[in-house]
């Protein structure tokens, strides 16, 4: 599972002109997430990302949203999963099925309103218009199978 996560004072999605998720954190702060799963992903890769999303201190004091009760605004991007070593087009051959893909995206979300956060989503699937407002710029790129 591969996140790319901001720190926002806002972010919306919208679909067809309709604003599907948003939140609006401007002293707190809040998070973006761009998530993209893996076909390999499974229930431990959930939790890590979960874990990863509620406690980087990357918020206000060095907290974590978990600290700040700060929202998070979850959105399934497939595209992070692409391979662009070779040649001039990505390859989706590591993103996982759509099928596989959405039941992991809703355990991310389950889990992280388990630990009481404030999530919003973006639509599975959907032709999605995403805006933010990052503060900072602050971005970090967490990677569940990232060998380093």
């Amino acid at each position: 599972m591969r996140a790319v996560i901001s720190r926002v004072s806002e972010a919306a999605v919208t679909v067809d002109g309709e604003t599907v998720g948003a939140i609006d954190a401007p002293e707190t702060l809040g998070l973006l997430a761009l998530v993209g799963v893996h076909r390999e992903d499974g229930d431990s890769d959930v939790e890590t990302m979960a874990r990863k999303i509620a406690e980087l201190r990357i918020l206000p004091g060095e907290r974590g949203a978990a600290d700040l009760g700060a929202p998070v605004l979850v959105v399934s991007q497939f595209t992070l999963q692409g391979e662009t070593r070779r040649g001039r087009r990505p390859s989706w051959a590591k993103a996982a099925p759509p099928e596989d893909a959405r039941g992991l995206i809703d355990a991310l979300v389950a889990n992280l309103e388990g630990r009481g956060l404030d999530v919003e989503t973006g639509r599975f699937g959907a032709d999605m218009d995403v805006s933010s407002v990052n503060s900072g710029p602050f971005t970090v790129l967490v990677d569940t199978r990232r060998e380093d």
